[in-house]
């Protein structure tokens, strides 16, 4: 498989659940904003949606958005309890948390990330960011994981998206409960050689 990454970005996500699950995969950085490929071709020849991350299958064609990759990818590798069996209540709480970051707390980040945001909506949008943080900080004080008592492939993408409160100037200080949870998922051998490879691509 090649995953196509921009470093740091929610890509990152799908890295760590790859190396999670132990599955062979090669590492493609996409040049932002251009778009482009390592041999110059265009991003879009790939996928034409123009973000990342996008997964080359072994099989051949393409499959992109982080929450359904992570679903693909944890079901190639089903011992490794990136996500519980289908027809479990365990599986959809899973899914739930995926959803959520997907449409709701990664979502939110995006117009602290826009050049385009007015300078007047940026601490709403930071208000926006605070009260799903404050929200996953009183789910967190009785778990060290999304799910429960194990890392799944929503901690991958939660994780991933917390890391960019320090390039959008929100301390995360304020949550003891999502700061001691970024440094547990943080140590996690597969999430460091993920961010590790990804500052040497």
């Amino acid at each position: 498989m090649k995953l196509y990454i921009k470093p740091g970005a929610c890509s990152l996500s799908t890295h760590i659940i790859l190396r999670e699950a132990g599955l062979p995969f090669d590492l493609v950085k996409v040049e932002f904003p251009a778009k482009t490929l390592p041999d110059g071709a265009s991003y879009l020849s790939v996928n034409p949606k123009g973000q990342v991350p996008a997964l080359g299958l072994d099989e051949g064609g393409v499959l992109t958005e982080a929450a359904v990759i992570a679903q693909y990818l944890a079901d190639k590798a089903p011992d490794s309890g990136l996500l519980p069996a289908a027809g479990g209540m365990e599986r959809y709480r899973v899914l739930e948390w995926l959803n959520f970051i997907a449409t709701e707390l990664h979502k939110s980040f995006t117009p602290l990330f826009r050049p385009n945001t007015p300078e007047e909506y940026k601490p709403v949008a930071r208000d926006i960011v605070a009260g799903k943080l404050a929200m996953l900080d009183a789910e967190l004080a009785d778990r060290p994981f999304l799910a429960g008592a194990a890392f799944t492939a929503a901690d991958a993408y939660c994780f991933t998206v917390l890391r960019w409160t320090r390039a959008v100037a929100i301390d995360l200080a304020a949550w003891p409960n999502l700061t001691a949870y970024v440094e547990r998922v943080g140590a996690r051998p597969a999430v460091a050689e993920a961010i590790a490879a990804e500052k040497a691509a």
